[in-house]
């Protein structure tokens, strides 16, 4: 299969590559007074461009800090909780599609938890993960977010297991879904429920800066209190109880800036992310430089956007040191770039000083493309000083990778070492780093169906002519993706009219001879094939949901692709794939059953951390109110969806269906 895209160069009314205005740093004004609206929602207070103008702007970082926690009675006393004091250290956290093949064993149907965690243990080790459970699913029926969480069999053993195992674990909150099942409930209160029923921690505000005030207070009233994370710049007036925000899309001045919110609080947790990456080392470099963490996010919504070797090292160096270290990055005193020599600026290396006590941290980035070799300290060491990234004792120059991150600890004469230090030094040394920026690329992989037992159709099975079809294919953009690659490589948010676009593909296909039924199996002929065969599913749950009061002629539904390809087999047949689907639905004799509901085509594929399968036809139902729903209606035979496929059951829906095929001898012809 081959795949041509239009020309997009007419739908694009801005450059997808460079920063918006929203996104860039904002310049502080000598003395720190800057109108609250902009400075409150400030992203990142950028550096001067100068060194010389640098104590200046710490100054006037400092007095900003003082006015506006004095103007807004800042008090702090959330971060002060012995129950929600873990949100300061999360430094890593990680966006997880609740069904990721790493996470979940669809032949055994299973949650796998310590496969995952082996997976991305290249990674560094993660604090916390985001379960993600209903975009971009919801809406194929009227199942609202609460329910994609509640209709998961063993969701809170699932959750108990990753306590066990250290990590701390968020909802997702989707603000948008407002056209699905309603339960008379408000969102506040079912979100309360959810989150005590699992057993969760934090909940994640999607599309949110911040939860409303009923939202708060519902939330932070549950046992354990919920932590709340946004998904942009978190404004002033609600660091006090939001206790963590995502830095997404922050553009950084040269020298690295100042997040705001967590210079505002040092205990606001911040992690920053952009999620079409291939080159993470500015979101590293800003995090190292603030103190702050990381969103790691490696399969987006089904596009597998994996961190390349060299982000993966240094996100590694980066997570032993502040975990190690937090003490001393959340109490000691912050010196954003302060302490580099004149050559060390020059070529593109900054550092920052954190002092608590007799110890000195002191944070280094080298924003150029080559390794740098030097001291890049003015300050002489008084005491023993060490490279905590490369785990050795520092008598002299340093290595800082291109693109990368180093740490050099100070303690003062005759201080004693701190307790982390040995065991943080002995990790490091036995890291090798990696200098590999490649993109870590997958395929996603098309599941071969079986060939079809017997070659006699019913004379009604519409014949489809074999050979080479070209093939015009219609499908929304979304953040999906279609067949493979991501859809916004390297973009800043992606914004209409490149999100949620009608787009057209030509795919050159090849085709053997096929018949497809001419309508979907129906309920009663799906209830003879229990009745004959004794099938039973592997996970019964939502089994035939849809057809409980249906008339026998209507399609059946309820069914997973297995519980499908069951039947085909049973019949001697299989499951047309997408193309065969659509050249016979062009066909005459192609037909609907009614309702109309998707149908399942032999066109499962997985990457080994997506499985997704491309539905057609088109369904009765649509979800309205939000462009986040997945498409509903019923549609032409080119349109394509790509149906990522959850677990348990929860594929299962009373808008999909399914019809089948059959493989003709060659020589047969339409």
């Amino acid at each position: 299969m081959t795949h041509t895209d239009p020309d997009e160069a007419a739908t694009n009314t801005f450059d997808p590559l460079v920063p918006r205005p929203i996104d860039l740093p904002t310049t502080l004004p000598p003395g720190g007074k800057i109108d609250p609206e902009a400075g409150d929602v400030a992203k990142i207070f950028a550096a001067p461009a100068d060194p010389a103008d640098w104590p200046a702007w710490r100054a006037d970082l400092a007095a900003w800090r003082d006015e506006a926690r004095e103007r807004l009675a800042y008090r702090g006393t959330a971060y002060e909780d012995p129950r929600t004091r873990w949100a300061s250290r999360a430094y890593a956290v990680a966006q997880v599609w609740l069904w990721d093949e790493r996470l979940f064993d669809h032949a055994e149907q299973r949650f796998t938890v310590d496969r995952f965690l082996e997976s991305t243990a290249s990674q560094g080790g993660l604090d916390g993960l985001v379960l993600w459970h209903a975009y971009p699913v919801i809406g194929i029926d009227d199942r609202n977010q609460f329910d994609y969480y509640r209709d998961v069999p063993g969701l809170a053993g699932l959750v108990r297991e990753l306590h066990d195992r250290g990590l701390r674990v968020f909802v997702d909150y989707n603000p948008w879904d407002t056209g699905t099942r309603r339960t008379g409930q408000d969102d506040a209160d079912e979100l309360a429920a959810l989150v005590t029923e699992i057993g969760a921690d934090g909940v994640f505000l999607d599309t949110l800066k911040e939860g409303d005030a009923k939202l708060t207070r519902a939330l932070t009233a549950t046992e354990p209190p919920q932590v709340l994370e946004g998904e942009s710049r978190v404004p002033n007036q609600r660091v006090e109880d939001h206790l963590l925000s995502w830095a997404q899309w922050f553009a950084d001045s040269e020298a690295p800036g100042v997040q705001r919110a967590h210079w505002y609080e040092r205990r606001h947790m911040m992690h920053s992310i952009r999620r079409w990456n291939r080159d993470h080392s500015g979101e590293l470099q800003s995090a190292w430089m603030n103190g702050t963490g990381i969103l790691v996010w490696d399969a987006v919504f089904g596009v597998w956007v994996g961190w390349n070797r060299r982000d993966e090292a240094t996100l590694r160096r980066m997570l032993r040191v502040q975990r190690a270290a937090a003490d001393l990055l959340i109490g000691g005193e912050w010196a954003p770039l302060e302490g580099a020599t004149p050559e060390a600026v020059a070529a593109g290396v900054h550092v920052s000083r954190w002092t608590l006590d007799d110890m000195t941290l002191w944070t280094i980035v080298n924003r150029r493309d080559v390794d740098w070799v030097g001291d890049p300290l003015a300050a002489p060491p008084t005491g023993r000083r060490f490279d905590v990234t490369a785990g050795t004792e520092v008598h002299g120059a340093i290595a800082v990778p291109a693109r990368g991150i180093a740490g050099v600890l100070d303690l003062a004469p005759g201080a004693a070492p701190p307790a982390w230090l040995d065991g943080l030094l002995r990790e490091a040394a036995a890291d090798p780093g990696s200098a590999d920026a490649r993109f870590p690329a997958r395929e996603a992989v098309r599941v071969r169906p079986r060939p079809s037992a017997i070659a006699s159709p019913p004379n009604t099975a519409v014949r489809v002519e074999p050979g080479p079809h070209r093939l015009t294919v219609a499908y929304r953009r979304r953040e999906t993706g279609f067949y493979q690659g991501a859809p916004y490589i390297e973009e800043w948010k992606p914004l209409p009219p490149r999100l949620h676009d009608h787009r057209e593909a030509v795919l050159d296909v090849e085709t053997g001879p096929v018949a497809v039924a001419a309508n979907e199996v129906s309920v009663m002929q799906y209830r003879i094939f229990l009745d004959r065969s004794g099938y039973e599913p592997q996970v019964p749950h939502r089994f035939l949901c849809g057809t409980e009061d249906a008339d026998p002629a209507a399609p059946v539904t309820g069914v997973s692709l297995e519980d499908a390809r069951a039947y085909a087999a049973w019949a001697g047949a299989r499951l047309p794939d997408e193309f065969e689907w659509q050249l016979a639905a062009g066909r005459p004799g192609f037909t609907r059953r009614e309702p109309a509901v998707w149908n399942w085509t032999e066109s499962e594929h997985s990457d080994g951390v997506t499985r997704f399968a491309m539905l057609k036809g088109g369904g009765a139902y649509r979800a309205e109110g939000s462009d986040w729903y997945t498409d509903g209606g019923v549609r032409d035979p080119e349109f394509s969806l790509k149906f990522l496929l959850p677990g348990l059951g929860l594929e299962r829906s009373p808008s999909i269906g399914f019809r089948i095929a059959w493989d003709l001898p060659a020589k047969e012809t339409s």
